[in-house]
């Protein structure tokens, strides 16, 4: 008895397939067969392994890799388009199965059990389901990956329709093809299909096209996201019909919450990522080609799906996002979450962060598609055009634009404040790096983005809150968190967009005047209002990103013009913020480095426009610093293209001649030291000397390099407050000491004059073709427009 037990343990106890897993990757049956194996078929058991061999989610993307799938599309094409359609069909019958879902419960015995069931021949349809949307998970993106723009296998595969005669058609297909017709015809005033009232005087058949195996496809993933016993709790399963269409959580639509289940979310999770999988077909086109190629999925979704499925998997991914930071379910992966530095050894998932995270990517993926007929229709021309969507363009933008109850509202903005409070409190931990950071916190900005680009009264509600100042202290935190890091700038550039927006309001200024209650880290609050905040925040990411975010300062100086007729009692902090972001868009190798550049400045001189003409007398800090900057202003005023190229020429020989000096002194430090350790007191003195007359050449040029746009914004040596960088001013006749003139030095004046001009001329020629960027050159007739510039 014992000689045979070692046969009987090859594998742990006989529960795990671990054998199996192995010899998929490496015997003939395995993988390998769909690459070298032509023409298999869909009845062959072969393709049985694809249902039951895989226990988790890494278990298919180990054992099923993308270059396994590029091969096969290479050497067998016809195995993969025959493995999409098996996966396809089991997954339609089984959700018609009386057997799925498998009863599963979430304890320890029920987890040993399923482990007991996996070894046996029971089975286990929950898991085939999970297996199918797992491999299709795997395959899709290789083949969106190899066909490109080229969709042709995917026509033939997912989007060919079927002829079949009348009386082939089967009961189970012609309600969901009468159903769509009657959702989206009635509309049109077509009415109800014929196809639902079949006429048996007809001496022939008619034909009739079935839905094609994409457009079922969906039908099946909204069947299974409202599944009882798969998504949904069993209790609320309506006799024997099992998909029930319920919104998941509490919020918006519903007050009811069954509660939350690790295993369901799990689920959802798996059913979720199938969507997005399909969703993201756009990515693997050329962004040329976006509006013109829009992808058949998307399309399908957003314009063909029912009314009743879009209002309910809508609510319920808003609902689930909503709810994220107010769940009381209770996991290790959770509780884990909460111990200082522990996600740096606990790697495990928590299946909750998880569902958010995929909610909030397809709801900004449904949200944000305009492509093709998805676009929203414009009204009106000009100036007044406006664009709106409807429920034949995107019916997800649409209902959503249609929210309107007080309720709703508070529920959405009290659950996008909540997420933005945990990444805030993360950022201002005692314990930096204690915290793992939120990783759906750019996605509840898009989505907080889509709500007030898409419902107006959502942003007039936001508004008139006293919540509004929470949350634009929180994007203005979260813009200075990510600031310095070079793959957050597009969502540094999205914050932009949404200041401008809300600025644009009436009702924006009337909080700049109130003080903000969010606990702002120290390293980034400011004394004053919300007004204050707000200019010292956008100019910390102007001046310290060295003109990396070079693409957001039209949104956040235009934000700072539009809010400038509501500012009152401004710091002397910001007042000085003003200022120096002044004097930078001011200076002339930035002015004239860009075509755009004087719309900044422009705008700058409108803020303080603003501010002196609507409250002058509140703005004593602000009219005090205007005052001393009167130098820059006087500048701007007889601001003149040859003159600028002058000093930007000096400057830049004054550099090279920098330079040079310090090579000279490398190489002559080594004599000047052994002529010292010789007694040499002349060497002595003459050092001495010549150190005092470096420190007024570097005091000098300190002050000419101010005008380079890299040190345009100039930190002090402790990194409290800015160097305020003085303009270079060349003398003026005026202020030119008088000296007497001999005949000698009269008579060569002309001479002198023509040099002169000489120089000047070579000087405007050789600066103007460098100092512009992309091609542009500034000219004298675009200097003189500027003195008229305006916002056409």
């Amino acid at each position: 008895m014992f000689a045979k037990l070692p046969q009987k343990l090859t594998a742990p106890f006989g529960l795990l397939t671990d054998e199996a897993k192995l010899a998929f990757r490496s015997r003939p049956e395995g993988i390998s067969k769909l690459i070298s194996t032509r023409s298999i078929s869909e009845a062959d058991s072969y393709w049985d392994q694809y249902f039951t061999l895989f226990d988790t989610p890494s278990d298919v993307f180990s054992l099923v890799s993308p270059h396994d799938i590029r091969r096969a599309l290479f050497d067998a094409p016809e195995n993969v388009a025959t493995l999409m359609r098996v996966l396809t069909s089991r997954l339609f019958n089984l959700l018609s199965d009386h057997t799925f879902p498998t009863a599963s419960g979430a304890s320890v015995a029920s987890y040993a059990t399923s482990l007991i069931k996996a070894a046996t021949t029971e089975r286990n349809t929950t898991k085939e389901v999970l297996n199918a949307i797992r491999v299709l998970q795997r395959v899709l993106p290789v083949i969106f990956e190899v066909q490109g723009e080229s969709n042709a296998f995917e026509l033939e595969v997912l989007w060919k329709k079927v002829e079949v005669n009348d009386e082939d058609h089967t009961a189970t297909e012609s309600p969901q093809f009468v159903i769509e017709d009657e959702d989206y015809g009635s509309e049109n005033g077509e009415g109800t299909n014929s196809l639902s009232q079949p006429s048996e005087s007809e001496p022939k058949l008619k034909k009739i096209l079935l839905p094609s195996l994409g457009e079922k496809l969906f039908s099946c993933i909204n069947d299974l996201l409202f599944c009882c016993g798969f998504t949904l709790p069993p209790k609320i399963q309506v006799d024997h019909y099992k998909i029930n269409y319920v919104i998941w959580e509490k919020g918006v639509g519903t007050t009811t919450d069954p509660g939350p289940n690790t295993q369901y979310d799990s689920n959802k999770t798996e059913v979720l990522r199938l969507l997005l999988v399909l969703l993201s077909r756009q990515i693997y086109v050329s962004p040329g080609s976006l509006f013109s190629k829009p992808s058949f999925y998307t399309l399908h979704v957003v314009r063909k799906t029912p009314r009743r499925d879009v209002l309910t998997l809508l609510c319920s991914l808003l609902n689930t996002v909503m709810n994220s930071s107010t769940t009381t379910n209770i996991s290790i992966a959770s509780m884990a979450g909460k111990v200082p530095y522990n996600h740096l050894v606990f790697k495990g998932e928590d299946p909750r962060t998880a569902l958010v995270g995929m909610c909030l990517q397809v709801l900004c993926v449904l949200l944000d598609f305009q492509s093709g007929p998805a676009r929203d229709l414009v009204s009106g021309s000009g100036e007044t055009a406006t664009s709106m969507p409807t429920s034949q363009t995107n019916a997800f933008r649409y209902f959503l634009a249609k929210l309107h109850r007080t309720q709703d509202f508070a529920f959405i903005l009290d659950g996008v404040i909540n997420i933005l409070e945990q990444q805030l409190a993360i950022a201002n931990n005692l314990l930096p790096g204690s915290r793992k950071s939120m990783p759906y916190v750019p996605e509840t900005i898009v989505l907080f983005w889509k709500m007030i680009e898409l419902n107006k009264k959502f942003r007039a509600y936001l508004l008139d809150s006293d919540k509004g100042v929470d949350v634009l202290a929180h994007l203005l935190c979260y813009g200075l968190e990510i600031k310095d890091k070079s793959q957050q700038h597009g969502l540094c550039r999205a914050l932009s967009y949404i200041i401008q927006t809300l600025s644009a309001e009436p009702a924006f200024g009337n909080m700049l005047s109130l003080s903000i209650k969010v606990p702002i880290p120290a390293k980034w609050a400011s004394p004053g209002t919300v007004a204050d905040f707000m200019i010292t925040a956008i100019y910390s990411m102007i001046a310290t990103t060295s003109g990396a975010l070079n693409s957001l300062y039209p949104a956040l100086i235009i934000a700072l013009s539009n809010a400038a007729p509501y500012f009152k009692n401004l710091s002397v902090v910001s007042s000085t913020r003003l200022i120096q972001m002044f004097k930078s868009f001011s200076n002339p190798r930035f002015l004239l480095s860009d075509e755009s550049h004087p719309r900044l400045l422009f705008f700058m001189l409108e803020v303080f426009n603003s501010v002196i003409f609507h409250h002058l007398s509140d703005n004593p800090n602000l009219l005090y610093a205007v005052i001393t900057a009167h130098a820059t202003f006087q500048e701007l005023g007889t601001f003149t293209l040859a003159h600028s190229l002058r000093e930007l020429k000096r400057i830049e020989l004054a550099k090279e001649e920098q330079a040079r000096q310090s090579e000279r002194d490398r190489k002559g430090r080594g004599s000047r030291e052994d002529d010292l350790e010789a007694g040499d007191l002349h060497a002595e003195k003459a050092r001495l000397l010549r150190n005092d007359s470096d420190a007024a050449i570097a005091t000098d040029r300190e002050a000419e390099s101010s005008h380079d746009p890299n040190n345009a914004f100039m930190q002090d040596e402790g990194g409290k407050g800015p160097v305020v960088a003085r303009p270079v001013i060349s003398p003026s006749p005026e202020n030119t000491p008088s000296t007497s003139t001999s005949e000698k030095a009269r008579g060569k004046m002309r001479e002198r004059r023509s040099l002169s001009l000489e120089i000047n001329s070579s000087i405007e020629r050789n600066a103007s073709v460098g100092v512009g960027r992309n091609g542009f050159v500034p000219t004298q007739e675009w200097v003189s427009g500027l003195a008229t510039y305006n916002l056409n």
